[in-house]
Formats: C-alpha cells, structure tokens, sequence
C-alpha cells in the first residue's frame, strides 16, 4: 500500500466511422450526417492533407508512438474515454447529427494498449441505440475491459469500475456525464432503463450526493478518479461552474482526480488541495485530419497524461505529459516546434490557476504547483 500509483489518463478515443473503416472489420459505412454521408470520405479526406496511408490498420497502428510511451512510463492503471458504441446494429439514433461505431470485431485495437477501463458517459455511446449500448457493453467486458458509466439501469451506470491493484490497493473510476457536452437528456438512465450516467446539475448538492456514493464504496487508501464528460469542443475558457462543482468533488466527495472531457483540445490544469483537475483533456484519437474551421486550435495535437499519486492520502505526487500528433489516424512523436507551441498554450491556460507548466528536453512536459 505504500507504493506510489501511476495512472495514464487521456482525453476522447473516438475509434468509429473513419477509423473503423481504416482497421480490419468495418461497419456499413452508410452515415445520416448533413454533409457526409459515408465513412470512407473521412479517410479520402486525411488522405488529401497528409497523403496516402496503407490499410487496413493493424489493431496496434492507431497508437503508434504511445505504445513505446507507454511502455516507458508503464502506468499501473490505463483510463480513456471511449466516444464510440461498438455496434452493428442499425438502429441509429434520429435526433443527432453525428453517429460513431466501430465494428465489435474491432475490439483488439483497445486491448493493443492494454486499456484496463473505459469511462462511457458520453454523447457518442447510444448513437446506434440501446441494443448498440448492450452489444457495446458485451463486447467491452468480453475483451476483460472495464466500463464505468453506462449500463442496463441506473444502478449499473452509477457503479464505479473497481481496478485492484495488487501490494498497491485499488483504483476506483466514476464516470458521468452532462448536456453541456452533447448528451441527449433522453440518454439518462433510469431504475428499469438502460443509458448513462447524466447528472442533473453542477451544484453542491450534487457533489454532496456524490460523495454518499464514493463512501458507500470506497476504502482507506482508494484512488477515486471522477471522469466528466462535460462542456463545449473548442474555446479555452472554464466556466465557473465546473471549478465549483470540481472543488466540491475533492473538498467534500473525497474525489482524487477529476478527468474532465469532451474538448476536441487540451485546456487548463488546476491542482486543489494536492488533487488534480483536467477540465478538458482534448481528443486523443479522431478521424478529423482534412476537417477545417478551427485550426487555430491544433486539435491534431494531444497529450498522454501521467498522474502519480500516494494512495494512502490521495495527494499528487507528480505529473507529466508527453505530446502526440495525430497524422494518418495514428499517434505520432511531435516535433519540437509542435512542443513548443502546445507548451505555450499550456503555460497560457495554467497559470490561470497558478500551475507551471516545464518543457524537457525530451519534448515532455511536467507540472509544478504551490
């Protein structure tokens, strides 16, 4: 128990349309969007920006560089959002604009990174449908990856995924999520109805309510990570209501690590109380190569974050980030010009909340706090 935890954290995996045609099984590449209306113009699109690409991809292809990153580091628990269903169903859901699902077959490029769980409160789950969430489910838990998030009623989508350490103690993700980010309402689960985790509100309240769960579950020495899906895709401001509501998850639901979401770019990085806060941790993987309107933002860049705590307080010990660039649906190394531009937007966007942010000369970043 008294070794130190090292969690690798990223933002959105988004494995469907594009990509899932790119890897070896892939869906009907029919889509229902106003623009696009196949699959396969989002890989004619990379292709027009960064050239031609071999296909398929191998299950391991997407991660590219990370997977030696990741080796490097070997974090003790592995934790992405994953913005998918992992369906064949057809039952696609009418009201939204954007339908993402990669085929279940597909599965073994999340096992190719040793992914141990996938928060699932998102606006992309039950985008193929309640028989598309179940198939996702299965297929999940199938390939021994656990889910947090969603489920067959409320009870399920509230439990947390229990990730047992051994010598080190456990590791307990939360997942839920907001409209701000996208989620239908209709999407909230409900005693005797499947969906996912929606919280109602950012307030105290909520936070209070929280926390009864947290303790109704955890243990001394518990990490708890609380991965939020929430707010808008482009823009670097934080509304001050997800501070509040992030402060009241550690100061009164006794919450490690708040995982926030749903930004198609990295955004600012508060440390409370020794606990970390990521209120939005950008897309890590996306089929969006060749899509054009918000460049400024360099949404091909994303970050591997690496949280290191001490499980017996929860306090944060360390924490470091290594740059990728998304080119041809893979991760990519950055060059150091790319570095040097995302740690100056990093170095913006922290020191709103009083953190530095270190460029290495290995192009990776670190954090220091008072």
């Amino acid at each position: 128990m008294g070794d130190a935890i090292t969690l690798f954290l990223c933002g959105d995996v988004m494995t469907g349309r594009g990509i899932d045609q790119a890897l070896p099984h892939s869906c009907l590449p029919h889509l229902y969007e106003p623009y696009i209306r196949d699959a396969r113009d989002y890989i004619t699109l990379a292709e027009e920006v960064n050239g031609p690409f071999p296909r398929p991809l191998g299950f391991e292809a997407i991660w590219g560089d990370a997977l030696a990153e990741l080796e490097r580091v070997a974090p003790d628990v592995r934790v992405i959002n994953l913005e998918t269903s992992i369906t064949t169903r057809e039952d696609w859901w009418p009201e939204k604009g954007i339908h993402y699902r990669m085929h279940p077959d597909n599965i073994p490029c999340l096992s190719a990174a040793r992914i141990d769980c996938c928060a699932l409160a998102n606006n992309h789950v039950l985008d193929w449908g309640y028989e598309g969430l179940t198939e996702t489910l299965a297929t999940l838990r199938g390939a021994g990856l656990a889910t947090a998030g969603a489920g067959a009623g409320l009870d399920e989508a509230r439990a947390p995924a229990v990730l047992e350490l051994p010598g080190k103690g456990r590791v307990l993700v939360f997942s839920f999520g907001t409209e701000s980010s996208g989620i239908p309402p209709e999407w909230a689960a409900g005693p005797d109805k499947a969906g996912v985790d929606l919280l109602e509100e950012l307030s105290p309240v909520m936070a209070r309510r929280f926390g009864e769960r947290v303790r109704a579950v955890a243990r001394p020495g518990d990490v708890v990570v609380a991965s939020i899906h929430w707010g808008g895709n482009w823009g670097y401001r934080v509304p001050h209501e997800q501070r509040e509501f992030a402060h009241a998850l550690i100061d009164e639901a006794g919450v490690d690590v708040v995982h926030g979401h749903s930004s198609h770019h990295p955004r600012g990085i508060e440390i409370h109380r020794e606990r970390p806060i990521l209120y939005g941790c950008g897309d890590f993987l996306n089929d969006y190569e060749g899509i054009s309107g918000y460049e400024r933002f360099r949404g091909d860049l994303t970050l591997m974050y690496f949280v290191t705590l001490e499980p017996e307080s929860g306090r944060l010990l360390s924490f470091r980030m290594t740059p990728m660039r998304v080119r041809h649906f893979r991760e990519n190394r950055v060059s150091r010009q790319d570095a040097e531009w995302l740690c100056t937007v990093l170095r913006r966007e922290c020191s709103r909340f009083g953190v530095r942010v270190l460029l290495a000369g290995d192009d990776t970043f670190s954090l220091q706090w008072d």
